[in-house]
């Protein structure tokens, strides 16, 4: 392990002091858009607030655009997809760089207040993979959107700022588990357990359920919403704390949802810090892959497709043709080797943290099961350009090739006959509440991003 890792680290130190200053630089924005961008509608709405800085404006369907236009389309506040238009014909073909933005959470159910012995609750339901256990006493924070039947949209953020108070899931205390910690790790902390802290001060004036009545009265005093009004909330906990630096060294980031907007923020940066280009240029912000992409805001529904359509048919240039020449990137992170657990990885194959962005040529679990795979040839093509713009990359896979895997939205890319690959950010603790990446990696990942435009 330790003459590969040098090996690969010999080709990470050539990164230029240049680089490395610019890496340290590019994590500060970067750690104020993971901040801000929780959900995904709040990356969403960041992303859009940065790009109408620079000039994109909200895409119109009919709308013949001309080289040079920025344009962006949200998708019902979840996804988006920006473009800048380029100079060559369209139907030469589009470079698309997609990652998501969702990230495993504890969502809130529709029905979920109540009270137990002196305490009131709400009940959630987990959203992707997640080790259940992980979500026991952290500091929680709640936000989402509440949508009133007149029409009202009221946006709810408690737990991200000093003053604000945090909630929390508990766990059994140590000397009362024996017969808890007999169980195997899946089963001593279940779904229904997940259960958030909210309350424990009664209401007076209450016949019943004097807790739960309090905070329904400090709810509505608020943000003038009912009980009733769960029913059409998006509402998620999620981890209260800030991302931060990570090391003596501070090379790191510990942060929570670096899967996937370590690999979103440096594509749709790297679109940003772009004037022209001769291919259109396109940056997709997709929701719902934790969960298989499904959703009309998953990559599976056809928000990307029809964009690229409408501007095709604008034009007047062949569709077909337009997606057969265009190439794409899946954004999205790799399984970085943790030396704590080395039972599960295959060193050899395997990403490094700080030793580069890793390329998955599949992903997939098993036999190459539920995955495109990029051909050698596109490849070669991509990294000759990387070579030429020194950017530090290496080559993953998913652990061992029986120990578990997992997909991106490649395959759904490759469903629109896009070549397409996967690259990201590796990353240590995926789908915990805090995960760790390194800020070289993070800046290499932008590097190749602006090489892809070019």
């Amino acid at each position: 392990m330790t003459d590969l890792f040098y090996e690969r680290k010999k080709v990470s130190e050539k990164m230029t002091k240049h680089d490395r200053d610019n890496a340290y630089s590019f994590a500060e924005g970067y750690k104020e858009f993971i901040d801000k961008g929780k959900l995904e509608r709040l990356c969403v709405k960041y992303a859009v607030s940065e790009a109408e800085k620079k000039g994109f404006r909200p895409f119109e369907y009919g709308k013949e655009y001309k080289p040079g236009d920025k344009i962006y389309l949200v998708q019902k506040e979840k996804a988006a997809v920006f473009a800048i238009i380029g100079t060559n014909p369209l139907d030469e073909g589009f470079d698309i760089v997609a990652a998501h933005v969702d990230n495993p959470r504890l969502d809130i159910k529709g029905m979920p207040l109540y009270e137990d012995t002196g305490f009131a609750y709400m009940r959630t339901h987990y959203y992707g993979g997640i080790k259940k256990y992980q979500w026991t006493t952290i500091p929680l924070m709640l936000t989402g959107v509440v949508y009133k039947k007149d029409g009202t949209q009221i946006e709810i953020s408690i737990g991200n700022e000093k003053e604000d108070p945090v909630f929390c899931v508990t766990d059994l205390l140590v000397h009362l588990s024996y017969e808890q910690a007999k169980k195997p790790l899946g089963e001593a902390f279940n779904g229904e357990m997940l259960n958030i802290l909210i309350g424990s001060e009664p209401d007076p004036d209450a016949e019943k359920d004097k807790i739960k009545t309090n905070i329904l009265k400090l709810i509505k005093d608020k943000y003038g919403i009912s009980e009733e009004d769960f029913l059409s909330a998006d509402l998620s906990a999620v981890p209260a704390e800030k991302s931060r630096d990570l090391g003596f060294d501070k090379s790191m980031i510990l942060g929570f949802g670096h899967d996937d907007r370590s690999c979103a923020y440096p594509a749709f940066k790297a679109l940003m810090d772009k004037q022209s280009v001769r291919r259109t240029a396109v940056c997709v912000f997709a929701d719902r892959e934790e969960v298989g992409s499904m959703g009309i805001t998953g990559l599976r529904s056809n928000y990307m497709t029809d964009f690229l359509i409408e501007l095709c048919e604008n034009s007047h240039v062949n569709v077909r043709k337009a997606f057969a020449n265009s190439k794409a990137l899946s954004a999205d992170v790799s399984a970085a080797v943790d030396p704590s657990f080395p039972e599960v990885f295959e060193k050899q194959n395997n990403a490094l943290l700080g030793c580069g962005i890793a390329f998955n040529k599949f992903t997939g679990r098993g036999g190459k099961a539920g995955a495109s795979e990029a051909g050698g040839k596109f490849i070669a093509s991509i990294l000759n350009e990387l070579d030429k713009n020194s950017v530090i990359y290496q080559f993953a896979e998913m652990g061992r090739i029986d120990a578990g895997g997992g997909g991106t939205v490649s395959q759904f890319l490759a469903d629109r006959n896009i070549e397409v690959i996967d690259v990201g950010v590796p990353v240590i603790s995926m789908h915990a509440p805090y995960e760790v990446i390194s800020k070289n990696d993070l800046y290499m990942l932008y590097k190749c991003c602006e090489t892809f435009y070019k």
